[in-house]
């Protein structure tokens, strides 16, 4: 079972005051009753992500997982962490905080699935001027659906409540994951790339977890409200839309490792233009076809409604792809039909040419947006 610290912020000190009674931690904005009603409420949740070698039962100091148990023979540890961003203030702004566990873990676990890793254990961090354990329970609860959906254990997590450093309403979310691959099936597998190899682009759900500085500006410029009908995406409102939770790669890319994948790139902030050749050897390049890119209709109203570049929607959005797989052009077949079987739409990209360097992506046709 996982443990969790989940409670108020340790380490602030009390110091006694006043003439009539000595203050308390309450009077300074801090409930400690409050914290432990939350770690109540998301004790099931919690409990519900078990997984071989996470057994321990919450309240512990720290999160224990035994890799022994869960089957590896010579593995090695890939961490990563990430958080929400500025995607919390729509959340916040409306209210609906449904799906923003599953945008904190998806940013994590995504990031290491693409070295190979099998997500283990992951663990949250939720700060707040002062904790509304309803809304926050929301959230945590949220963690915890994506924990079971990735195959991960919620092992821990922290609540802060400090008064002062957050406005009335507002909360900061960080994530943290571990997972493990063995030795000789980390990715990518630069070595055995070669040009001819088939980029597979598996479509995202929206904008994912990035570029909401700009989306929230886009919005703030056409004078629009959160609660009116989104304007690409009729009979739901503006918030909703844009709160759409990050797709979780998680299971149908270990799959797809079976199938002769050779990379994986996940496409988070910096597009398909930064991200992608971050798993590719120096001297070849990414040639990536954009009339083949499935745009979602939030990026095509982003991009007229903003007269936001071509360049700059590359760079900024994932445009319609989550991630990109490299893959022999005898194994593509069999890697899109992986993450079909999943329920993803996964797409021929283009390929893999020489360079004459550093790894770059080199673009052909336009977006439809």
């Amino acid at each position: 079972m996982p443990t969790d610290s989940h409670g108020p912020q340790k380490g602030e000190t009390d110091h006694k005051g006043g003439t009539e009674k000595g203050l308390t931690y309450k009077d300074a904005g801090v409930d400690i009753d409050a914290g432990e009603a939350l770690v109540a409420r998301i004790a099931p949740a919690a409990r519900s992500t078990r997984r071989r070698g996470a057994d321990a039962d919450l309240g512990g100091f720290g999160g224990l997982f035994d890799l022994k148990a869960a089957g590896f023979k010579d593995p090695i540890l890939v961490s990563g962490t990430d958080g929400v961003g500025t995607k919390l203030k729509l959340a916040i702004d409306t209210g609906r905080f449904e799906g923003i566990g599953q945008d904190l873990v998806a940013m994590c676990v995504n990031d290491i699935v693409v070295q190979g890793a099998e997500p283990l254990f992951f663990l949250d961090y939720y700060a707040t001027g002062k904790l509304e354990v309803e809304s926050a329970a929301i959230v945590v609860e949220g963690i915890a659906r994506a924990c079971r959906e990735s195959g991960c254990a919620l092992i821990g997590g922290e609540t802060a409540e400090m008064p002062g450093l957050y406005a009335k309403g507002d909360f900061d979310l960080a994530g943290f994951a571990v997972g493990a691959v063995e030795r000789n099936a980390i990715l990518p597998m630069t070595s055995a790339m070669k040009p001819g190899d088939v980029l597979v682009g598996v479509a995202s759900s929206g904008a994912h977890s990035n570029g909401y500085s700009l989306i929230r500006k886009v919005v703030e410029r056409a004078g629009l409200s959160l609660d009116r009908d989104a304007p690409f995406a009729p009979g739901t409102s503006l918030g909703e839309a844009l709160l759409t939770p990050t797709r979780l790669y998680v299971k149908p890319a270990l799959g797809a490792m079976h199938c002769g994948v050779k990379g994986l790139a996940h496409i988070t902030g910096g597009g398909i233009t930064d991200n992608l050749p971050r798993c590719l050897p120096d001297g070849l390049d990414a040639q990536v076809d954009l009339d083949a890119v499935p745009v979602l209709p939030v990026f095509s109203w982003l991009a007229r409604t903003a007269g936001i570049a071509e360049t700059e929607m590359l760079r900024t959005f994932n445009c319609g792809i989550g991630m990109v797989a490299v893959a022999d052009e005898k194994d593509a077949g069999h890697v899109i039909e992986a993450f079909q079987e999943c329920g993803d739409k996964a797409v021929r990209l283009g390929r893999l040419v020489p360079g004459d360097g550093e790894a770059k992506v080199v673009y052909r046709g336009t977006l439809k947006l």
